[in-house]
């Protein structure tokens, strides 16, 4: 395998960065709302769907770059021969490299974000600037170790995956995949890999929205998920006002 050109993988890794979180996101402001502790409707609905752009916009590009150099270069540096069993796991750990280089821009850029997508009625650069006033820079790493812990196991599945369906692809018509063949091998290991680690992003999102100094602003992942099992049993005693509520519409619940 012939060594990356270090300028090949930072235009062509932060340009499809940047191309994919602009185009999507939309959806992505869906997903953050719905998984918000507030619910989507209170989070904003459908409304301000592009609250937060700013932030992906200057974010995308470096963090998408950070990755597709790293997974490069550990894929270089890793180099076996393209028949080895061992192919996965060189995939694997590239990945997971890439990921933990990548998470250091992406998650400020993430929870300014999620914050923006919440609270449509704020200004990206009045939530940059109140965390860190309220928190400081830790303020804006809110949630680095569950970005990581969602992170990785997303790309231990998605890149094998991928490259994978590829080598797959390319055998079956003898030559070397289109690039819509690589972008439909992509699709299907990206949907895979969300529908695996979406319990994790769920956790990543609470944890990054929490109010600070709350126990989930503390970034446990394992209390997070264990609140998000937790708020649905509570509905119907929230609802009622609590255990000595007399009313039909209660005990119905």
């Amino acid at each position: 395998m012939d060594r990356p050109g270090f300028t090949a993988s930072l235009v062509a890794g932060g340009v499809a960065g940047v191309s994919v979180d602009l185009i999507l996101f939309p959806l992505d402001t869906i997903k953050t709302r719905l998984q918000s502790p507030q619910g989507f409707n209170k989070a904003g609905g459908f409304h301000g769907i592009y609250a937060g752009v700013p932030s992906a916009a200057i974010g995308s590009f470096p963090n998408a770059a950070a990755f597709f150099i790293t997974y490069d270069y550990v894929k270089w540096f890793l180099r076996t021969d393209s028949s080895s069993h061992l192919m996965p796991v060189k995939h694997m750990l590239a990945a997971s490299a890439g990921e933990v280089v990548a998470c250091l821009i992406r998650v400020p850029s993430e929870v300014v974000k999620q914050r923006a997508q919440v609270s449509a009625s704020s200004r990206t650069f009045q939530i940059f600037s109140n965390i860190l006033y309220q928190e400081g820079i830790p303020g804006l790493y809110r949630g680095y170790k569950s970005t990581v812990l969602r992170e990785i196991p997303f790309s231990l599945v998605q890149f094998p995956l991928w490259e994978s369906l590829k080598a797959l692809w390319s055998w079956r018509q003898d030559h070397v995949v289109e690039s819509w063949q690589s972008a439909v091998c992509g699709a299907f290991a990206g949907g895979f890999a969300a529908v695996v680690t979406t319990p994790l992003d769920v956790a990543k999102t609470r944890i990054m929205l929490a109010k600070a100094r709350s126990s989930t602003a503390g970034g446990n992942v394992l209390s997070a998920l264990h609140g998000v099992w937790r708020t649905p049993l509570l509905q119907p005693h929230l609802q009622c006002g609590g255990e000595s509520s007399p009313s039909r519409s209660c005990q119905a619940l």
